[in-house]
């Protein structure tokens, strides 16, 4: 699906846009042209990248790649082609998945491949088909509002992955059963992926936001990416709380696990140690010797049965005095 848009320099905002109307607004350098293209192959928009707008093979290649790329930012010289990492987590699925946005940013234009629906893009689409309000301050702020929908989008998985690891902790701590470990892995997994996407987007705001590509960001539009900068520092910080959180809990769960086997085997090894001397007793009177003392006594097996219960009541009682059970 490919969507565009055109705001003339009188503010009108046309949609959709022709070949002929993108061709010339692409001369004149008039006006803001925005193209978003949508779960599209190469066969069907290659042509419109490579050839209507010129873009190097490098950067079309990288929008068609089966895989997710990480993020970058190329300079081409009157644009620059920007690859960043939108995510999606659900809870009840307990999957986080990324998504790649690709971004060609020039000084009238704004192209941008995505392989899936993206629900900020299809924000920014509505608004802009209505009022074009982030088309009225050039193509670098739309580029900003694109960046810093995605960016937004950070902190919502954040905090579900938090509130999941803490409800997991307290089960952990509760009754560490093996279903935990699992789940408590997966997180973990989740925590981990999710912090290598943020960290190369952090990098990338930053050059965008130090003025590195003045050629199609305008000084003036380096605070607001900034801004996007700060965004992404703050939710890398928060992540590095919760990776450490996800740390905590596995330690917490194999700690638990040990203290669990720990009483099972203390349990055991004070039975073992009960049945010890009773197991002795019995072994005596059980051999078959003609002249053994007491073996035709009348009293002698409800003797031996007295010795037996005088011995393991005795040793429990040493036991709770001596607190090893």
């Amino acid at each position: 699906m490919i969507s565009t848009y055109l705001r003339s320099p009188d503010g009108s905002v046309q949609s959709p846009v022709s070949e002929e109307a993108i061709r010339q607004a692409l001369a004149t350098k008039q006006g803001l042209l925005w193209i978003d293209i949508e779960s599209s192959t190469r066969e069907e928009t290659g042509g419109l990248l490579a050839e209507t707008f010129g873009f190097h093979p490098l950067a079309v290649d990288d929008c068609f790649n089966l895989h997710v790329d990480p993020a970058k930012v190329d300079d081409y010289g009157d644009y620059i082609f920007i690859i960043a990492q939108a995510i999606d987590y659900r809870s009840s699925e307990r999957e986080l998945k990324t998504t790649e946005l690709d971004l060609f940013l020039g000084a009238t234009y704004v192209v941008s491949v995505h392989s899936e629906p993206l629900t900020f893009v299809s924000d920014l689409r509505l608004r802009t088909s209505q009022n074009g309000l982030e088309a009225t301050r050039g193509a670098d702020f739309l580029a900003h509002a694109l960046l810093d929908a995605l960016v937004d989008a950070y902190q919502p998985a954040v905090d579900q992955l938090d509130d999941m690891l803490t409800r997991v902790e307290e089960r952990v701590l509760a009754r560490p059963e093996q279903s935990l470990l699992q789940e408590v892995l997966l997180l973990k997994h989740n925590v981990q992926r999710l912090r290598r996407t943020i960290l190369p987007q952090r990098d990338v705001v930053n050059r965008i936001s130090r003025g590195e590509f003045s050629k199609v960001v305008r000084p003036e539009m380096n605070i607001y990416f900034r801004d996007i900068y700060d965004h992404v520092v703050r939710v890398q910080e928060l992540m590095e709380s919760v990776r450490d959180l996800a740390d905590g809990v596995l330690n917490t769960y194999l700690s638990s696990l040990n203290n669990r086997m720990n009483e099972v085997m203390k349990t055991l090894s004070v039975v073992a140690t009960i049945l010890l001397p009773l197991t002795f007793i019995a072994s005596i009177y059980g051999m078959n010797f003609e002249h053994m003392p007491e073996l035709k006594w009348y009293y002698g097996y409800f003797l031996a049965l007295g010795l037996m219960a005088t011995v393991a009541v005795g040793m429990i009682v040493f036991f709770r005095l001596r607190r090893w059970f």
